[in-house]
């Protein structure tokens, strides 16, 4: 059966290969028989709570076999899967939950603090289940075990909504994503070649669900049949382990977790003769991180660009185009994903070597932004281009370097975080008289958080301070790093804060504006 939809995957693998290891995880071993068995047994009692097709279920918690269970649980309903970002403040998951109009949510251990300080705000949440047991909440084990394994049998059209990943938006407020069955295997189901995928691989995922280089990576490893090794959390040793003792063979990680395996005590005599290929983005990688990561782990290095919106990577810079006079690029387009750099003054075409904004155009595209048209309005084109927010050039063969953002989006570790959002807390500070946030470089994260700050007259608040106070509000990743003073800031005529100015003697004499 070709395989076209997610609980397609299951059933596939499920029927066909029952006995194999789709999930090793934490010493357990979980087989697709077992992975099949338990989603169906998931999927039924989640009709039994009134979940049906495109209704939305969010999950809250860390990467774990469960994530795959309900996934696949929910294909099997034809309803939604809402991974929600467990860095995020309490205040912000609940503006998730209420925007996505969840009926259920499942919360891991670690997170059951957040979900009571706001389960009696919550809109539409009728159950919550947890994982790992709660006095008042469902038991996800108990769940799961009251119902049997009867498949409901839906069947998800391409067009069917399978995940709903939440951006941080201009505005400051998250949106969420529609990603189709058909944005998702308009390019899992040829990227085999690409990333060095066989049927004999054993894929590590270690990337969190809630972001598309998780999800999504994990789920491809799965199309193609693949033993995946599931990672909890970021644990440089435990991967080093791990990879040794599976055999691990493909892998993604972001280059800040590169950095930190090449840091980790023992990785001279970790056995890493296993690997194929890393598959890294989110990030470019210093030509020195490069050379001693090509050295150290002796496999190839594939760079990849990408966005939710986009179901993950669009571009690839090969292995062995990291030559030194391309590693500040992106790579080239996948032949089945289109790619115009759109001068944004005149909304034409940009030559050869000039910068423009990036547009594509491939079946990876989202649907578009949940109960949001106006900004599914302003992203894509109504020939079906969705604008990146991110400026870039051509050059003579057709590679793409990124150069800068339209967009005031700040990438850090991976994360995209949008200024709006951290300057609308600092705002509301009462000694805040005016304030801009910028990325700055940063050699371990790529990219830093900043605040430029006027106090209000008379005002002697601290950096310190400040900081603290945007802790209540905000996910500790989008903290402000440091805090810097002036006396004013520049605006335009009509008052627009001067991004660039501000952002220009924190990134002088770097050749681009972005990390």
């Amino acid at each position: 059966m070709a395989i076209s939809s997610i609980p397609e995957i299951i059933r596939t693998y499920g029927a066909d290969r029952p006995d194999d290891p789709a999930i090793e995880y934490q010493g357990r071993s979980i087989s697709f028989g077992e992975l099949h068995s338990r989603s169906s047994q998931l999927a039924t009692a989640l009709a039994s709570l009134g979940v049906g097709a495109d209704d939305r279920v969010a999950f809250l918690e860390k990467n774990g076999p469960e994530y795959f269970e309900v996934s696949f649980a929910l294909g099997k309903l034809n309803a939604v899967n809402v991974a929600v970002n467990w860095r995020l403040a309490p205040a912000e998951i609940a503006q998730i939950l209420d925007d996505s109009t969840a009926k259920v949510v499942f919360v891991g251990p670690d997170f059951v603090d957040h979900v009571e300080k706001i389960e009696d705000e919550l809109k539409t949440v009728t159950t919550i289940v947890a994982i790992g047991g709660h006095g008042e909440w469902v038991d996800y084990e108990e769940l799961i075990s009251a119902h049997p394994a009867e498949d409901p049998g839906a069947e998800p059209t391409g067009e069917d909504v399978a995940f709903q990943l939440y951006t941080s938006g201009t505005t400051g407020l998250p949106k969420g994503v529609m990603l189709t069955n058909d944005n998702f295997f308009g390019g899992a189901i040829k990227v085999t070649e690409s990333w060095r995928f066989t049927p004999d691989s054993v894929n590590i995922a270690v990337m969190p669900m809630f972001h598309i280089a998780g999800s999504g990576w994990a789920m491809v490893g799965l199309f193609h049949g693949c033993r995946t090794v599931l990672v909890r959390d970021v644990d440089p040793a435990l991967m080093l382990k791990l990879i040794a003792e599976f055999g691990v063979t493909n892998a993604f990680i972001v280059p800040a977790v590169i950095q930190f395996l090449l840091m980790t005590p023992g990785i001279e005599e970790a056995d890493l003769s296993s690997l194929r290929a890393i598959v890294y983005g989110a990030a470019p990688i210093t030509e020195t991180v490069l050379t001693k990561a090509v050295e150290t782990f002796g496999c190839e290095f594939i760079q990849v660009y990408g966005l939710t919106e986009t179901t993950g990577a669009i571009t690839q810079l090969d292995g062995e185009d990291h030559r030194p006079e391309l590693l500040r690029s992106c790579g080239k387009p996948y032949e089945w994903v289109e790619i115009r750099l759109i001068d944004p003054e005149t909304g034409d075409d940009v030559a050869e070597g000039e910068v423009g904004e990036l547009w594509t155009r491939s079946p990876q595209n989202m649907k578009g932004y949940w109960n949001n048209s106006e900004a599914t309005r302003a992203a894509m084109t109504d020939d079906g281009f969705f604008k990146t927010g991110d400026a870039g050039y051509r050059n003579a063969e057709g590679f793409i370097f990124l150069h800068d953002r339209i967009k005031d989006m700040i990438v850090s570790g991976g994360e995209n975080i949008y200024p709006a959002e951290i300057e609308n807390v600092l705002a509301r500070h009462p000694d805040v008289a005016d304030v801009a946030v910028i990325g700055v470089p940063d050699e371990k994260w790529g990219e830093a958080v900043k605040a430029v700050v006027v106090r209000r007259p008379g005002s002697e608040v601290t950096a310190e301070e400040l900081i603290a106070d945007t802790r209540q509000s905000l996910a500790g990743y989008k903290l402000p790093k440091s805090i810097d003073f002036a006396t004013e800031l520049p605006r335009n005529p009509s008052g627009k804060l001067l991004k660039r100015e501000i952002r220009a003697p924190y990134w002088q004499g770097r050749e681009r504006q972005i990390q």
